[in-house]
């Protein structure tokens, strides 16, 4: 499945919905995941994070177009 992780765009908030961890344990399931570029800044995880945990860094609407979508806040 085609995961996409947008950038939070609510003020205020710093969390993001998947973590450098759960992307490798989503990417060992066989899923591909797409994360925004900077979508975990406010959580202090970087763009290289998610690469070495075998995600694509894109755009929004790269990770907005995928199959799920997932968003700490709708």
């Amino acid at each position: 499945m085609l995961i996409g992780v947008p950038a939070e765009t609510t003020v205020g908030e710093t969390r993001v919905a998947v973590t450098p961890e759960t992307a490798k344990k989503l990417k060992a399931q066989g899923h591909t995941l797409r994360i925004q570029s900077g979508a975990g800044v406010a959580a202090s995880v970087p763009d290289e994070a998610y690469m070495a945990a075998g995600a694509e860094i894109t755009d929004s609407a790269g990770a907005l177009g995928c199959d799920l979508v997932l968003k700490v806040r709708a």
